[in-house]
């Protein structure tokens, strides 16, 4: 406990600077790690472990050269970063990446290797029996496996291995094969989305229906109670050490600001802790679910967010967020500038398309590769519910999705223009036949697939929004939203999107871009930067629907 390490990011990038702080005296050490990626920060003896690649080679690739070659390094307090030690490397596999874990007593480290945004291997090293190499436990990449904790020396796992909706197992790591693995906590059929331990309990979060519900177990698997929540909501925290009595968590919606809670491992009871507090009337407002069906017949959930009493007519303006993409599960969320929508008589839903994580791998799959057209299918028929419902009318009906995001809002409106008035794509996908061409965009060929696969080519040329651009359809107006040092998905992405949009499209409705210096992806941005952002995007969308803001 005497420092802390941490990381920064520079204007939003990916890449990562880490530093070292004297807790006590609050004064920084020499230690300075350049160009780490995608990496954790993990404590052992007198240093620690991170994830980095090389340094670019090419001036003016910084941000958008691809990365390969992941490896992971030791660090030693007060030495130089050229003195670290070279942990894990890997020469034959350039676009893998590698993480590393230990478990809270220090006996086992762990190596996990991935080549997309899902499915891993892992590897272990078992210190108290003087392991030097690391040993196999999964060396598949096609499914999800990680360590939750080690029950002496066996290995308390979370995975989706013959198990869509995710299980946890014990795993005696010197006899890895599968039929030796025990269940602790079957699979269910609700998704188990995250899972932590705190005081030698298991704090179990499963997703219902795009909402969580949370179970405390002990380590046989014995579930001891359920941790009442307060409405529908997104859960997050519950990590603690071994001899913690007590652990906080988050509880977040629509209408309900993240609010902290205590809760008491022995008692069992929930104690507010900390909540914010925002000038708005959060009582007149409500969320509801919806379920719908898609072109071809799925059901799919959705949540609405409205003043109560608004009146189903058809005429309210109402903006309709998604993703679909990457096993992310789209839950109740909190925003604040989300609230002058609202307040300005706004509705809000938010769509669960299929190749988001709501349930389970099976759902995920079912919007990935050749099956990612049933994600704008879900996005159409959410924004035809929205009309057919009377919620809403095309002339008073926006889109939004960043990133992954992005590419679903692209695609949608090539394919549906007539039912948006406004659309708003950020930091979006929009080259599908080159995407894996920049800086992490290889990982993505596990959910997209790739232009360099003949069949997968044809499919990719059908929905990438920069090449289905029509020269007679009539777009909604189109904000563009991307930023200088995006190295996520590099805004080249974007520009020749909207050049392409502005060259091609003979309308009137304005399609513009907006692109802010200084920022990447998302994360990090000042408080200001989102403020401006905010503004204009809202501004936007009132000016083009006709709505003069309160």
């Amino acid at each position: 406990g005497k420092y802390l390490a941490y990381s920064i990011s520079r204007s939003g990038s990916d890449w990562q600077e880490i530093y070292v702080m004297n807790i006590e005296t609050k004064t920084m050490l020499n230690d300075t790690i350049n160009w780490a990626k995608f990496t954790g920060i993990n404590w052992r003896g007198n240093g620690f472990y991170y994830s980095r690649f090389d340094a670019p080679k090419e001036e003016g690739k910084t941000f958008s050269a691809s990365n390969e070659f992941h490896k992971i390094y030791f660090h030693k307090i007060g030495t130089k970063q050229s003195e670290d030690n070279l942990v894990y490397e890997d020469k034959e596999h350039a676009k893998r990446t590698f993480g590393f874990d230990i478990t809270e007593d220090e006996r086992f480290l762990f190596l996990t290797g991935s080549e997309g945004t899902s499915g891993n291997s892992l590897y272990y090293m078992d210190t108290k029996k003087g392991d030097t190499q690391f040993k196999p436990v999964v060396t598949t990449l096609d499914k999800d496996i990680s360590v939750v904790d080690n029950v002496d020396d066996k290995l308390l796992c979370y995975t989706n291995i013959n198990a869509p909706n995710k299980r946890i197992v014990l795993i005696d790591p010197a006899n890895p094969d599968m039929k030796n693995w025990k269940d602790i906590i079957p699979e269910q059929k609700n998704t188990l989305s995250s899972i932590t331990t705190v005081g030698k309990k298991l704090v179990a979060i499963y997703m219902k229906d795009a909402s969580n519900r949370v179970y405390q177990y002990d380590y046989s698997g014995t579930m001891e109670s359920e941790i009442k929540l307060p409405t529908l909501c997104t859960v997050a925290g519950f990590g603690g050490k071994h001899d913690d009595t007590f652990v906080f968590y988050s509880v977040t919606s629509f209408v309900y600001p993240s609010t902290i809670f205590k809760y008491d491992l022995t008692t069992k009871q929930s104690t507010l802790f900390r909540s914010p507090e925002i000038d708005f009337a959060f009582s007149n407002y409500e969320t509801k679910q919806v379920f719908y069906r898609s072109k071809d017949g799925t059901k799919i959930p959705m949540f609405i967010t409205m003043k109560k009493g608004t009146k189903l007519d058809g005429t309210n303006p109402t903006l309709l967020y998604g993703y679909g993409g990457f096993n992310i599960s789209l839950t109740p969320s909190f925003s604040i500038s989300r609230l002058l929508w609202l307040e300005n008589g706004g509705i809000y839903a938010q769509a669960n398309m299929r190749g988001g994580g709501e349930y389970g791998e099976e759902w995920h799959e079912a919007g990935t590769k050749l099956k990612k057209q049933n994600v704008f299918d879900d996005f159409i028929a959410a924004a035809e519910y929205l009309i057919q419902e009377k919620y809403t009318s095309s002339a008073k009906l926006a889109c939004q999705g960043g990133s992954n995001g992005g590419l679903l809002i692209g695609a949608t409106i090539n394919q549906r223009p007539d039912l948006f008035r406004v659309a708003l794509p950020a930091v979006g996908v929009m080259d599908m036949l080159k995407f894996h061409k920049f800086t992490i965009g290889w990982a993505w060929v596990t959910d997209y697939g790739s232009s360099d696969d003949s069949v997968q080519f044809n499919n990719l040329l059908k929905f990438s929004p920069l090449h289905n651009i029509s020269e007679t359809k009539n777009y909604p107006a189109t904000l563009v939203t991307t930023a200088d040092h995006d190295d996520r998905v590099v805004p080249a992405h974007s520009f020749k999107y909207i050049s392409t949009l502005q060259e091609k499209y003979q309308g009137e409705n304005p399609v513009l871009i907006r692109i802010q210096t200084k920022a990447g992806h998302g994360a990090g941005k000042p408080t200001s930067v989102q403020i401006e952002e905010a503004a204009d995007i809202y501004s936007f969308v009132f000016f083009n629907m006709g709505i003069a803001p309160k």
